[in-house]
């Protein structure tokens, strides 16, 4: 059965917080754990380089988030984890993407969009200030998806709209060269909640009312006895709803501790105490977690092993043999592979009409070949070969009956009924 690709992407810019482990982190650990799934984790640290221009704090927030990745429980055996920068195929996609892309669809990103109305209001020029790292932030995030064709990406309701950008430009590029992009969606979990910060609105660092995964105990139960409340004494009874402290706490307890917490905001628990029942559970969840990450950031060589063998196998396994597809399906193919005569632009091009295989030899020296339909969509994509007979055994074998999964893959959108008919009507031939 083939597996279901899930990506989640977090961006080294600041220091973990409550929020972006309940959010994103835990559900995504909890994910990769599921039969059937194949879970890609990644620091999105090209997309930092918007965010911020320090290069200190990119270095030191891609330890702090890789190490609480692995501090959470990420199994890197079962999982791949990985840095972006690790994985240029995924920049090389970049801009195979962005000569497909219109400049309309970018114009319409609601950060850019942000940025063009701030400045009209302040009475700048539209522009001022955009640089083309924010205005291209759609198309490397669609990148980022579309190298590993992740079916799911879990996201939060105001990232929803550059998954919808990722299918538009997937789309484009499938019509252009043919299918070869699954087309992603968003899973939007509405029962993860958005965690409130110490003032109530959403935890971030750009609200500073954020409370570090990892604060020291006593920092930590500073931090929760911060956290704004009303000014109902103990006794009175107190509404769970809008409540940051009940949020928090729901957060990280059992249904059944939600429960019994809920009651006792009814019966006037005072907020002193409701506060120390939240640093009590934040604690019995986190300390465990603490003492890894501890272990973990102290030892930066044993994670950088980590990122970078993670990227290396991804590379081998899919990057690098699906960009060598791509760049031949985009016309950036070695010159001594041409057969044909030039095209002549002024002639009406003939339609294909039966399927074929097509064998080729890529820029790393190996030899694939590729089933393509009488429509020239890609159906099945070979393994790499040492030569060219090798490849055209393998052809040869999967023509007498050879069952051509121990040869390639389906490509993307091809199904094994459209497969074996087009090999069938090649056996007729």
């Amino acid at each position: 059965m083939t597996s279901q690709r899930i990506l989640t992407g977090i961006t080294p810019s600041g220091t973990p917080h409550l929020g972006n482990y309940a959010g994103a982190i835990r559900p995504a650990v909890e994910a990769s754990q599921r039969p059937g799934v194949e879970s890609f984790y990644f620091l999105s640290d090209y997309h930092a380089l918007i965010k911020t221009d320090n290069p200190e704090r990119v270095q030191h927030s891609t330890l702090e988030i890789a190490a609480t990745w692995l501090a959470a429980g990420l199994r890197p055996e079962r999982a791949w984890f990985y840095r972006q920068s690790d994985i240029p195929e995924i920049t090389e996609l970049t801009w195979l993407l962005t000569c497909v892309t219109g400049k309309g669809l970018l114009n319409r990103a609601h950060a850019y969009k942000a940025a063009v109305d701030r400045n009209i209001a302040e009475s700048e020029e539209p522009d001022a200030g955009v640089t083309m790292g924010l205005f291209m932030y759609p198309v490397l995030m669609a990148a980022d998806i579309l190298m590993f064709n992740a079916h799911k990406v879990p996201v939060g309701r105001d990232q929803v709209q550059h998954l919808e950008m990722a299918r538009d430009i997937a789309a484009s590029f499938n019509h252009r060269y043919g299918e070869h992009f699954v087309l992603p969606e968003a899973a939007v979990d509405e029962s993860v909640a958005t965690l409130p910060g110490l003032d109530g609105r959403k935890m971030s660092k750009s609200y500073d009312n954020i409370i570090p995964l990892f604060a020291p105990p006593d920092i930590l139960k500073k931090l929760v006895f911060a956290i704004v409340t009303d000014s109902k004494a103990p006794g009175e009874p107190k509404e769970t709803e809008g409540s940051a402290l009940f949020q928090l706490f729901q957060a990280f307890a059992t249904p059944s501790e939600t429960e019994t917490m809920r009651t006792r905001f009814a019966e006037g628990i005072g907020w002193g105490e409701a506060k120390e029942a939240l640093f009590d559970k934040l604690e019995e969840v986190i300390a465990p977690m603490r003492a890894r990450y501890e272990e973990l950031i102290a030892e930066p060589a044993r994670i950088e092993q980590v990122l970078k063998s993670g990227a290396a196998a991804l590379r081998a396994k899919y990057a690098i043999p699906f960009i060598a597809r791509l760049r031949e399906a985009a016309g950036l193919r070695l010159l001594d592979r041409i057969h044909a005569a030039p095209v002549d632009t002024q002639a009406k091009t003939k339609p294909q009409t039966k399927p074929q295989f097509k064998q080729y030899r890529e820029a790393d020296g190996l030899f694939y070949f590729k089933l393509v339909g009488g429509d020239n969509r890609l159906l099945l994509q070979s393994r790499s070969f040492v030569s060219a007979r090798e490849a055209g055994q393998a052809v040869a074998g999967i023509k007498n009956g050879e069952n051509y999964e121990q040869w390639g893959e389906l490509a993307p959108g091809a199904s094994d009924t459209g497969i074996r008919q087009a090999i069938n009507a090649l056996r007729a031939d």
